[in-house]
C-alpha cells in the first residue's frame, strides 16, 4: 500500500511476481447480517467477508493482495462501523492482505433504521504457471475436505426461517449445541489460506463450499465427464446442521444444496499424494473420490 487514506483511489505496488495473473472476487455477508442486527453484535461480520473472499480467490492458488469494503446503513452508527472495520482489519492482517480502502454510505431511503449491508472486494495474484483450475483432475483422484466452522456465510435465510431472527429466539440455548443458537450462527467464516499455502503444489483443484453446498460448488472445478462421489459418513456433521434439518423438517438433499454440512473447503489430489497431503495437513480428511460420470449428477453423496 503506497498511500494513506484521503486519496480518491487506493495505490498498491505489485512486487515479487514474474508473470502475475490478477484474480478478483466480490461478495457480501448476506442475511447473516440480520442475525448480527438482532443480537447487536458486529465484531464477526467483517471477518466473515474477508475470509470468504480470500478463500474464493485462493481456490485458483492466488495470494491475497488488497481488500476494499463497502458498508451501507440507514443511519450511520460510529460504534457499529468501528466494530465491523475492526473485524475487517484483523482478518486482512491474518491473511497478509492490505485493507486498502472502502466506502461508508448513509442511505435512509434504501435501508430501514438499524439496517445495513456489507460487501467486500478482493484482488490477489498468482504466477501464470501456478494457476490451479482443476484441468488435471482425472478419474481415480482423491477428494479431501477441511472442516467448516459452521454455516460460514450461506444458508441464513433458511436458518432464520427455522429459528427466527429475534433476540429472544437467537438467545435460546440448545443442549446439542452447548451454547445459544445465535452464538453458533455468528461463528466467523474460516480462512484456509495459511494452512493450505504450503501444500498448493500437490493440489489439483479446490472448491470453496459456499451457497449451493457440495452439490453446487464442486462441479465448478471438475472437467467434463467426471463426477465426485462423497461418503457422508466419512466426516462428522456439526450439530447445528442436524438441528436445522430436524427442526425445519428439511429434506437431506436440500440440506446439501443449501449448506456446507461441515465441509468448508474441498481439495482434490492424485491418490499417491494423499499421504503427503495429510502428513502436512493433518486436519484434512478423505471424504470421497473422483469417477467417470455415469448419470446426470456430477456430485453424488452417499
Amino acid at each position: 500500500m503506497l498511500a494513506g487514506p484521503g486519496l480518491f483511489g487506493g495505490l498498491f505496488e505489485l512486487k515479487g511476481f514474474k508473470q502475475p495473473v490478477l484474480v478478483s472476487s466480490v461478495d457480501g455477508v448476506g442475511t447473516k447480517l440480520k442475525i448480527a442486527e438482532a443480537l447487536d453484535r458486529y465484531d464477526t461480520v467483517g471477518i466473515d467477508i474477508v475470509n470468504h473472499c480470500v478463500n474464493d480467490i485462493f481456490t485458483c492458488g492466488a495470494e491475497p493482495l488488497f481488500f476494499l469494503d463497502y458498508i451501507a446503513m440507514g443511519k450511520l452508527v460510529p460504534e457499529k462501523v468501528e466494530a465491523i472495520v475492526k473485524g475487517l482489519s484483523a482478518a486482512c492482517q491474518e491473511a497478509g492482505c492490505a485493507l486498502i480502502g472502502g466506502e461508508t454510505a448513509e442511505m435512509p431511503g434504501i435501508y430501514a433504521a438499524g439496517g445495513h449491508d456489507l460487501a467486500g472486494f478482493i484482488i490477489g495474484a498468482v504466477e501464470k504457471g501456478n494457476i490451479i483450475d482443476g484441468r488435471s483432475i482425472s478419474a481415480g483422484d482423491a477428494v479431501l475436505g477441511l472442516a467448516s466452522s459452521g454455516l460460514h456465510t450461506n444458508g441464513y435465510s433458511l436458518a432464520r426461517k427455522v429459528f427466527g431472527d429475534t433476540a429472544s429466539a437467537l438467545n435460546k440455548h440448545y443442549p446439542e449445541l452447548g451454547k445459544t443458537v445465535g452464538e453458533v450462527l455468528l461463528e466467523p467464516h474460516r480462512s484456509y489460506y495459511r494452512m493450505l499455502k504450503p501444500v498448493l503444489s500437490i493440489i489439483k483443484g479446490m472448491a470453496h463450499i459456499t451457497g449451493g453446498g457440495l452439490i453446487g460448488n464442486v462441479p465448478r472445478i471438475l472437467p467434463e465427464g467426471l463426477a465426485a462421489i462423497f461418503d457422508s459418513k466419512s466426516w462428522s456433521i456439526p450439530p447445528i446442521f442436524r438441528l436445522i434439518q430436524n427442526k425445519g423438517d428439511i429434506d437431506v438433499k436440500e440440506m446439501y444444496r443449501v449448506f456446507n454440512m461441515g465441509i468448508g473447503m474441498v481439495l482434490i489430489c492424485s491418490p499417491d499424494k494423499v499421504e503427503q497431503l495429510i502428513n502436512q495437513l493433518p486436519e484434512a480428511m478423505v471424504i470421497g473420490g473422483v469417477s467417470k460420470q455415469t448419470g446426470k449428477e456430477r456430485v453424488v453423496i452417499k
